[in-house]
């Protein structure tokens, strides 16, 4: 009879414990659901933003005008607001990086996640964790100083500032986003897919190409993404390394992308001319997520398909 107690006492305790641990449930799956939604919130807030602060000056220039125009004279006596250099010269010079930048980036980390010792896997990724942590101002001063004059000298140019010297400072600059989520991504392919290949009488790198790459695909188009990402929202290298000049979009010509046109004005930017500017932001802003919208289709799309 005394043990009664005792068992009653712990029904109790029992169930008071399964009650806080049901209530920290409640309470976390509301805080998570607040995270959210506090992300989707800033996200409609800078959309709502853009769109507000960027399309009364496209509707005083006139859309094709703004868009389609040739020239940008924002200080002239009669000032021109066309931005058709700038967004050619951001399509053309992210491409050029991305061609360059994603073969590099990928048989890197095929490297890293197949191929390396330990010890050399240990120090490639330290290098890359350091290209991922360099300012992008310590890239444009090395471009300016050391890639800058090398292109002028190997190409005969005048001034070696040019979308070729942009172009390259890109395609390093995205080299740690594409690295660094392909080999966690590899690293996540089964061994079990690389063993029944090897199995099958497949040499080591047909087993890496044909099987572990296309096993990692989404995470590896995930990487393609933010490199992509990187590449077109980056302002201070491309200024210091590109010319800054308002041309047409040409390999050896000094140009200007539409983020380092933002960033060479605003600071002394007044009526419509900084109308512009925020107008060339909702640019670029519509620009990237139709391109990542567009790649996470492409890319990702093919492997849901797979399965």
């Amino acid at each position: 009879m005394g043990q009664r107690p005792v068992f009653m006492k712990g029904i109790v305790f029992m169930k008071k414990k399964a009650n806080v641990r049901d209530l920290v449930e409640v309470i976390m799956n509301g805080v998570f659901f607040l995270m959210g939604m506090t992300a989707i919130a800033f996200v409609a807030l800078i959309t709502v933003y853009m769109f507000v602060s960027g399309l009364p000056a496209i509707a005083k220039i006139g859309p094709v005008d703004f868009l389609l125009g040739r020239t940008w004279a924002s200080t002239a006596a009669h000032p021109s607001y066309g931005i058709l250099p700038f967004i050619l010269t951001s399509f053309f010079g992210t491409l050029g990086a991305v061609l360059i930048g994603i073969p590099v980036g990928l048989l890197t980390s095929v490297f890293l996640s197949k191929i390396a010792s330990p010890r050399m896997a240990a120090v490639v990724s330290s290098a890359v964790e350091l290209l991922a942590g360099i300012p992008s101002v310590i890239y444009g001063l090395i471009g300016m100083v050391v890639l800058v004059p090398a292109v002028a000298s190997v190409f005969g140019l005048a001034s070696g500032a040019c979308m070729l010297a942009a172009i390259l400072v890109l395609a390093v600059m995205i080299l740690p986003s594409i690295i660094s989520v392909s080999v966690t991504a590899l690293n996540a392919v089964p061994k079990e897919y690389e063993e029944a290949s090897l199995a099958l009488g497949a040499t080591k790198i047909e087993t890496y190409f044909k099987v572990s790459l296309p096993a990692a695909k989404s995470g590896i188009a995930a990487g393609i993404v933010l490199g992509v990402g990187r590449a077109m929202g980056e302002a201070m290298a491309i200024m210091m390394v590109a010319g800054n000049v308002a041309n047409m979009p040409g390999l050896f010509k000094s140009v200007r992308f539409l983020t380092t046109a933002i960033a060479s004005e605003m600071s002394y930017a007044s009526g419509l001319q900084r109308q512009a500017l925020f107008s060339i932001a909702l640019v670029l802003f519509v620009f990237i997520m139709l391109l990542n919208a567009l790649l996470n289709r492409i890319l990702k799309g093919g492997s849901e398909d797979e399965h």
